[in-house]
C-alpha cells in the first residue's frame, strides 16, 4: 500500500441547513459560507491572512459569483494574497476540495487550507425555454415603439408558462437521462427494498437528528442572522412527527404509476455550508494546533450512472482493503443520505455474493454493517442535502461522533462517502488523535 501521509483535521465548522420552502432563502451561497468561515477563523490562532489558500465546493454557483472560493476567501478577510478557488464534483464537492486540499499539502505547495463546501439551492435560477429566451432577446433590439408592440404580438401565454425549475435540469444526468430519483427506483428494484423498509429508515432518520439536537450533538454548527434580524440556529428540515403512516401517504414523485421514491424518503433541497481547516504536521508545530483528527486515506471510483446510488460502495471498499478492514472494523459510518433506496442499496450490495464478486472482484461478500454504526445522529433525510456542502459536512460530523465519549470509549476511525451523480463515489478515512 502507497504511504498517506496523513493530513490534519484541526476544526471545522458548519451553517444551519435551511429547508427550500419554494421561495429563495435568506442567505445566499457566499453569505453562508462566509458568516460561518468568519466564526471558525476567529477561534484559531492565526489570522486568515497566514492562509495557503481556501478552496470551496460549489454544485451550482451564483452567475454573479462564478469563483465562489475567490469572492468568500475574500470576504473572510484573507486578503488578496490568498488564493480562493471552487472545485465542482456533483454532490461530492466538498468533499473533493477537502481532497484538493489533501493533495496540496501533501505535495508541499500548501500547510494550512481551509475547504469545504457550500450551495444555496433555494436560489436556483428558473430557465425559459429557447423560444422565451430568443423572444427576451428579439425584445431588447426592438428599437421603435411599433416593434415592440410587434414582440407584444408574438408572446404567446405557454412560453410563459413552461419555465424549468434549474434544480431539475441539475439533477437529471444527460447521458443516461434519468434524474437522481430514478437511479434510486433501480436500486430499490434492484435490491427488492420495499415503500414501507423506506419510509421506516427515513421515520429513523428523523429520530436520529431530533434526538441529537435535543442532546446537544450538532455543536458544529454557527447560527446565523438575517437582515430583519431573524437568528437561524438549528437545521430546520428534521420532522418531528415523522411515521411510517403519515410518509405512507406521499405519492411516487420520479415514477408516479409504479415508483416507491417520495419526497418523504428522499433528501431534502437544502440551503447550507461547511468548512475544515486542514494542516500539514509542520503547520500543526508552527502555530502551536491541536489537532482534532487526521485524514489518512481517499479513494474515488467510478460507476455506472444509472446505479449512481452505489457509490460509496465502490470507493469506501478500496479503503477498506489497503487497510484489511471489514464493514465493522470502523467505529462509525457516514453515508449520506441522497435517498433512503440508496443507502439500503450500499448495504445491500456489500452483502450480495453476486455484486461483490462481479462488481467489486471480491471472492465473498463484505457482510452487513451494524446499524448502530451508521449515520448516527441521523442524515440529508432529515438534514438536507445541500449539494456542494454535504460532502465536508459527513467528514466533518463523523470526527464529532468519533470524539464523542461512548460508555467511557472514544471511536477511532470511521468512514464518510458518497455518492455522486454522474456515477461516482468519494469516501474518506478519518481518524481521531
Amino acid at each position: 500500500m502507497t504511504q498517506f501521509a496523513p493530513v490534519y483535521i484541526v476544526d471545522g465548522a458548519r451553517s444551519p441547513f435551511l429547508k427550500s420552502r419554494n421561495v429563495p432563502g435568506p442567505f445566499s451561497a457566499s453569505d453562508l459560507a462566509t458568516i460561518s468561515g468568519r466564526a471558525l477563523l476567529a477561534r484559531q490562532p492565526f489570522a486568515p491572512e497566514q492562509l495557503d489558500e481556501v478552496i470551496v465546493g460549489c454544485a451550482g454557483p451564483s452567475v454573479d459569483e462564478v469563483n465562489i472560493g475567490r469572492v468568500i476567501a475574500l470576504r473572510l478577510g484573507c486578503g488578496h494574497k490568498v488564493p480562493g478557488w471552487t472545485v465542482m464534483r456533483n454532490c461530492a464537492s466538498g468533499m473533493q476540495a477537502i481532497d484538493s486540499a489533501i493533495a496540496n499539502i501533501q505535495n508541499g505547495r500548501s500547510q494550512l487550507v481551509m475547504a469545504g463546501g457550500v450551495d444555496a439551492l433555494s436560489r436556483t435560477p428558473l430557465l425559459y425555454s429557447d423560444s422565451m429566451v430568443l423572444w427576451f432577446s428579439k425584445m431588447a433590439q426592438a428599437r421603435t415603439l411599433g416593434a415592440r408592440l410587434g414582440m407584444f404580438a408574438k408572446l404567446r401565454p405557454a412560453m410563459l408558462l413552461s419555465p424549468v425549475i434549474g434544480i431539475v435540469k441539475g439533477l437529471t444526468d444527460p447521458v443516461v437521462n434519468l434524474m437522481m430519483g430514478q437511479t434510486a427506483e433501480n436500486l430499490a428494484w434492484k435490491f427488492g427494498i420495499s415503500r414501507r423498509q423506506m419510509d421506516a429508515f427515513s421515520v429513523d432518520s428523523h429520530k436520529k437528528v431530533a434526538a441529537a439536537q435535543a442532546a446537544g450533538r450538532f455543536d458544529e454548527i454557527v447560527p446565523l442572522i438575517d437582515t430583519d434580524g431573524k437568528v437561524y440556529a438549528a437545521d430546520d428540515g428534521v420532522r418531528h412527527d415523522s411515521s411510517e403512516q403519515n410518509l405512507a401517504k406521499l405519492k411516487p414523485f420520479f415514477d408516479r404509476k409504479y415508483g416507491k421514491i417520495t419526497p418523504g424518503n428522499s433528501s431534502q433541497i437544502t440551503d447550507g455550508a461547511a468548512w475544515l481547516l486542514l494542516a500539514s504536521s509542520e503547520a500543526v508545530e508552527k502555530y502551536g494546533l491541536q489537532p482534532i483528527g487526521k485524514i489518512t486515506d481517499t479513494q474515488w471510483a467510478g460507476l455506472d450512472p444509472a446505479q449512481m446510488g452505489l457509490g460509496p460502495v465502490h470507493a469506501a471498499t478500496p479503503i477498506l482493503q489497503r487497510h484489511g478492514l471489514g464493514v465493522n472494523d470502523l467505529d462509525a459510518w457516514e453515508i449520506n443520505e441522497a435517498f433512503a433506496a440508496q443507502v439500503m442499496g450500499c448495504i445491500k450490495a456489500w452483502e450480495d455474493p453476486a455484486y461483490c464478486k462481479e462488481q467489486l472482484g471480491l471472492e465473498a461478500p463484505l457482510g452487513t454493517l451494524d446499524p448502530a454504526k451508521l449515520n448516527v445522529d441521523g442524515g440529508a433525510i432529515a438534514l438536507g442535502h445541500p449539494v456542494g456542502a454535504s460532502g465536508a459536512r459527513i467528514v466533518l460530523h463523523l470526527l464529532h461522533i468519533l470524539r464523542r465519549d461512548h460508555d467511557g470509549k472514544r471511536g477511532k476511525r470511521g468512514i464518510a462517502t458518497i455518492c455522486i451523480g454522474g456515477g461516482q463515489g468519494g469516501a474518506v478515512l478519518v481518524e481521531t488523535v
